[in-house]
Parts: structure tokens; sequence; C-alpha cells
């Protein structure tokens, strides 16, 4: 599958869910095993309840980036905005927060969810992370929560993130990754490319993506692997032998802190 036949597929998925919680619902079950309990409540009470509805990701960056006051962070594939605006609390009046993303319906949402939370340090932008519409070297802190493994091009969404920080700038995002071989099987569905899985990196490719890009102090932290009954619920409704594959992959796949740093 082409890489823009893959983004179009991405847009359309996030656009459904961004619909629906601007129609009163949910963007995802709240029983995936991905997505669930990432937030703190005392964290998130102040949030309109639509950036909660639409949180699709698979960690929570912004209690691991330790941002700080002042720190101009970028978070890349924003959705309904949540990152962002918890990264605009954490760093204050004389800090900013950008969010990216490439959907127009996530970008509404997001726009009205940072209207309704009364928070004025964020930006929403509309473009693609392979291409981040930002200046070289403007940005403190990258974060992402679950979207980069949804990009066919991985190698430029690094070199893009290099690019865009600072001297001394950290990379610090939630992803999906896996350890050892996934069957070609998974890697082929497409539902599961949109579902943060067939797209994921293995740990050692991701690593070395990211040294190749120019990074260092690079670290792979699992923050939860997906035993063998969250891996069947992954697989499950895909149209795939979800009993056989689930014993394959369970415990192979992780949802991860990656951190690295631009070198001074």
């Amino acid at each position: 599958m082409s890489g823009e036949k893959m983004k179009d597929t991405v847009k359309a998925k996030y656009g459904e869910a961004a619909m629906r919680v601007l129609g009163g619902q949910a963007g995802t079950c709240g029983c995936d095993p991905v997505s669930a309990n990432l937030y703190d409540a005392a964290e998130t009470a102040a949030l309109p309840e639509g950036a909660m509805l639409a949180s699709l990701g698979c960690g929570n960056p912004t209690a691991l980036a330790e941002l700080h006051e002042g720190e101009v962070v970028l978070d890349l594939g924003s959705g309904g905005g949540i990152d962002v605006l918890l990264s605009a609390r954490r760093v204050g009046p004389t800090g900013k927060a950008y969010g990216l993303d490439m959907t127009d319906e996530m970008l509404a949402l997001a726009r009205e969810n940072q209207r309704k939370a009364g928070v004025t340090n964020v930006e929403f932008l509309k473009g693609e992370i392979e291409n981040i519409p930002l200046p070289d070297a403007s940005v403190d802190v990258i974060i992402s929560n679950c979207v980069i493994n949804l990009s066919a091009d991985k190698r430029r969404v690094l070199g893009e993130a290099f690019r865009v920080l600072r001297s001394g700038g950290r990379f610090a995002v939630s992803d999906v990754v896996v350890r050892g071989e996934i069957p070609p099987a998974v890697r082929r569905s497409m539902e599961l490319w949109v579902g943060c899985v067939a797209g994921a990196l293995e740990e050692e490719e991701y690593r070395g993506l990211l040294a190749g890009a120019g990074f260092v102090e690079v670290g792979v932290e699992p923050t939860r692997i997906y035993a063998f009954e969250d891996a069947r619920a992954v697989l499950a409704g895909a149209g795939l032998d979800a009993e056989v594959l689930a014993r394959e992959v369970g415990g192979r796949i992780m949802g991860a802190f990656v951190r690295a740093r631009k070198p001074v």
C-alpha cells in the first residue's frame, strides 16, 4: 500500500473519531488495552470533556517529558489536543505549546477544546509530521502520542524532529514499539496500522533511526506490555485468526516512552 493511501486511510479514521466526539460520543472504546486509563483524573479534571473523549494515544508523554516553565513544546499528531493543553499548563504563560495535525476535523475539535479550556499559550497547526511547518531550531521539546508509528516515512519524521529542535532539545514521545518479529498478516492489515500496531517499529530499529537522524542518549522504556489477552483484543475484528496470531504477538507489543536528545 502506498504512503499516500496509508495517509488517506489514517486521515479518514481519525476524522471519523473527531466527528464522533463533536457529536458527544467517545472517539474510541474505553476498554481498548492500548488507550485505556492513561491519564490521572486529577491531571485532566480541568480539561473539556471533548479532549478526553478524543484521547487515542498509548501513553502520557506530558507526564514523562519533564516540561519546564518557559519551554516551547510541539506535539506531533495532536488530535483532540489533550497533550497540548496539558503541556501548555506545564510550560506556563511564558512558554508555548504547538499542536500539529493533518486532519481538519481533529483540528476543529482541538481548537474548540482550547476555547473551552480558556488556554491562550497554544497554537494548532495544520500539516504533516513528515513536513513540520516550523523553522529550524524553534522548539525545546517534541512530544507525540501513538502517532509516529502511523507514518509511512518514519525516517523523514525523525529527521524533521531533529531539524526543528534547538541545540540540546529533547525528543520525548509515547509510541507503540515491538520486540522481535511480527507476523506478515498483522503487518499487512490496514486496520491494525491505523490502530497503532501494524506500523510500529521494532525497538532496535527505532533506536537506529533516531541515532541516524543525529540524536544521542536514545532510550526506549516500556510503559505497558500487552499480554496475550490484550493482543487478542487488538487483533479482533481485523479479519485475522486472532486466537492464533495473539499467541504469536502477545508480549511483543508494548507502549513505550521513547526519548532522545539533540546534541549541544
